[in-house]
């Protein structure tokens, strides 16, 4: 895949991280003459992301791998999705944006109010989950709205969510018995 950007292109090298749409994704080839880089990508990535669904043209969210010496705000977000969601609805509310999109159980156990998700690699706080209708919404400021491609699309469309490792590291530690190892001590 080959995407047109300038920003994300200053001090580039062959086998870096951009992420597009919150894929980690490894450069290939870039010409910043012609302000462009290409991507490799790999089956699994088409199947777990929403990539598939970009064509000519399409606007995405691109965002380089942080440096070990840069500020570090926000969530971490690693650019490793762990599947799809779809767009239910969005609602205008004054100036903001509400969205509100499904997805799977196995996605959504891990998805709590005030906690974070990675929408196309947007970094953003959840406001409500509903689990029996397998759906959680957030809200984007006008800002934000005018950064990132989610208010771009429509009802329908799939985005790419990557959830909190520390929710996944938490699971994986309390299944394999390693809180009652301690116990037993």
């Amino acid at each position: 895949m080959t995407v047109a950007a300038k920003t994300v292109l200053e001090d580039v090298h062959l086998g870096d991280s951009i992420a597009v749409n919150g894929t980690c994704l490894t450069v290939t080839e870039f010409d910043t003459g012609l302000s462009e880089f290409t991507v490799g990508l790999a089956p699994e990535t088409l199947r777990k992301t929403s990539l598939v669904e970009l064509g000519v043209g399409s606007k995405v969210n691109l965002e380089r791998a942080v440096g070990p010496t840069g500020r570090m705000g926000g969530h971490f977000v690693q650019g490793h999705v762990d599947g799809t969601g779809e767009i239910v609805s969005m609602e205008s509310e004054e100036d903001s944006l509400w969205v509100k999109v499904r997805t799977g159980k196995e996605i959504l156990r891990y998805i709590v109010p005030k906690g974070f998700i990675a929408v196309d690699g947007t970094s953003l706080t959840v406001v409500d989950v509903n689990d029996e209708e397998e759906w959680f919404s957030f809200m984007l400021v006008a800002y934000t709205q005018q950064k990132i491609v989610i208010p771009l699309k429509k009802a329908g469309q799939k985005v790419n969510l990557e959830v909190d490792i520390l929710g996944k590291y938490v699971e994986r530690l309390l299944s394999s018995g390693f809180v009652e190892s301690f116990k037993s001590s």
